[in-house]
């Protein structure tokens, strides 16, 4: 891909993504899960956006796992156990500008199928 039509996909998601935070915050009790995905691995962290803390942080690579829809299950279920082990059940889903489909999709799913409330 030429560089006009990569600066034209990062300018759209970043319009996507401001669009998603302007609707939602994270607290102590709820925090904000948000996710990045690179063409190797799965980030993931729970946010407390009125102290500006990270709460817990997950990723792929301390996992040995790659980018795939499995695989991102598989992330999403160990990072629903860390916030169930510090006494969080409820937080609000940041997809951070990426499609609801797929590894995204697939994430959340695991963060449900433990318990978590999106």
């Amino acid at each position: 891909m030429n560089s006009k039509i990569l600066g034209k996909k990062k300018g759209l998601r970043t319009k996507r993504k401001l669009r998603i935070r302007s609707h939602c915050n994270g607290t102590i009790t709820k925090p904000r899960i948000t996710v990045f995905r690179s063409n190797r691995y799965f980030y993931a962290q729970a946010i407390d956006d009125l102290r500006g803390y990270t709460l817990a942080a997950l990723d792929s690579r301390k996992l040995n796992v790659g980018n795939t829809k499995s695989d991102s299950y598989k992330i999403g279920t160990e990072f629903a156990n860390i916030l169930l082990n510090k006494n969080i059940k409820e937080v609000v889903f940041d997809r951070n500008g990426y499609l609801y489909h797929g590894v995204v999709a697939s994430f959340a799913d695991g963060l449900r199928s433990n318990g978590i409330v999106l």
